[in-house]
């Protein structure tokens, strides 16, 4: 395994860099006022980033293939992690933010042709946002095979019922398109009763409830998460997603990707957690010296180092194997980093807001809100204990 950056990977990071300190970092304190005001709408300063991010080329680097910028996950991995030093701008500005990275995968593997010019088009140009409805409830959504939605066909048509919560981005008026996901077959064998299916927003029966909050914030700047009802909702059978009882499969095709993007940002939020916390501690004084020189303190930066280092050294294995291997050739570490690396970051943020005092809780810090961020990845694409269930029986069949 070589992890070394090829000249396409150096050249990117380089310019990637650029960017994050010529626009991204001296528009985050105008962006946080424009979204405290803005609604659930993205703040307006957001477009004139996403065209400088394009002008630069730095635009779809998370799709590889045709549709996207052709770069493998080991090159991309060093530059979501730069990304992750901003997670409310850079993703969003660089058309590399959840959930339409997973959505545009989606699209651009398993959907017709029709549904890639209709929506994967418009997704790539920046045009629209979108969301994934899988979650649900009233039921354990950790089990995706308790998905209650029901997506029933009735002539040329499917009808969907069901209700859905913490749909992210839902909340965003630019969010025109819906991956929903429910039962086709409750009769089917447990992993074939799913399928997907397109629903546009503005189609009658959909019924966007309210938004959610996470840790007491909204994620407004991000789309917020929405509860919404389907009541009825009718939409051509030529939306669904590839083949009934295919829901599942596209769902772990889908999540897989997902899961290692976001540790990948996570690195990059230890990284600015760890640069804050130095910068503080240097620059405050306790007892008569540095809070730097105080024994404590340098403990939680040495580890800090220990585990940033740990945990992007299993994320680039992870991004080799997947290149080499394929997804699932590169399960086992997938799971691990899912497991790891969230509650690594946090570990690392609740360090650096110790080190900030009251300042680390405040709005006059994102701390706070990077913390809540990783925090709510121990539960996003699948709970700890889910992952950590999987993974111990991986290694028990090895035995039996």
């Amino acid at each position: 395994m070589d992890f070394a950056f090829d000249t396409v990977t150096e050249d990117l990071r380089e310019r990637l860099l650029r960017f994050m300190d010529e626009c991204v970092y001296p528009a985050e304190p105008a962006f946080e006022e424009q979204a405290a005001t803005s609604g659930w709408s993205p703040p307006p300063l957001l477009d004139d980033l996403k065209d400088e991010a394009r002008k630069r080329g730095l635009w779809n680097l998370f799709l590889p293939g045709e549709h996207g910028a052709g770069l493998t996950n080991l090159r991309y991995a060093p530059l979501a992690e730069i990304m992750g030093r901003s997670p409310s701008l850079a993703p969003t500005a660089t058309n590399c933010a959840a959930p339409d990275t997973g959505n545009m995968e989606v699209l651009s593997m398993f959907g017709s042709e029709w549904q890639r010019k209709e929506w994967l088009t418009p997704l790539l140009d920046g045009e629209i946002r979108s969301a994934f409805a899988m979650t649900e409830p009233d039921v354990a959504s950790s089990d995706a095979t308790n998905i209650a939605t029901s997506i029933v066909r009735d002539g040329g048509e499917y009808v969907i019922n069901g209700r859905k919560w913490f749909i992210s981005g839902a909340m965003n008026p630019n969010c025109k398109i819906f991956i929903v996901m429910g039962k086709t077959n409750p009769d089917a064998p447990k992993h074939r009763q799913q399928s997907m299916i397109l629903v546009p927003r503005d189609t009658p029966g959909l019924h966007i409830k309210r938004g959610m909050h996470v840790f007491g914030y909204t994620d407004a700047d991000h789309g917020g998460h929405a509860e919404i009802v389907f009541e009825d909702v009718r939409v051509p059978a030529d939306n669904l997603i590839g083949e009934e009882g295919g829901g599942f499969a596209i769902a772990q095709a889908r999540l897989g990707p997902g899961r290692i993007h976001h540790c990948m940002r996570l690195i990059g939020m230890a990284e600015r957690a760890v640069e804050m916390m130095c910068r503080r501690a240097l620059s405050r004084t306790t007892f008569g010296k540095p809070v730097a020189q105080q024994g404590v303190v340098q403990d939680w930066i040495a580890e800090s180092r220990i585990k940033i280092e740990q945990a992007r050294l299993l994320v680039l294995k992870t991004a080799w194997l997947m290149d080499t291997a394929g997804n699932q050739g590169a399960h086992t570490e997938i799971q691990a980093i899912k497991i790891s690396t969230p509650i690594t970051v946090e570990w690392i943020l609740d360090k650096a807001v110790q080190v900030h005092g009251a300042g680390g809780v405040s709005q006059d810090f994102p701390l706070a809100a990077l913390w809540a961020g990783a925090r709510s990845l121990r539960l996003a694409d699948g709970p700890d204990e889910v992952h950590k269930r999987s993974l111990a029986y991986r290694e028990l069949k090895r035995w039996m």
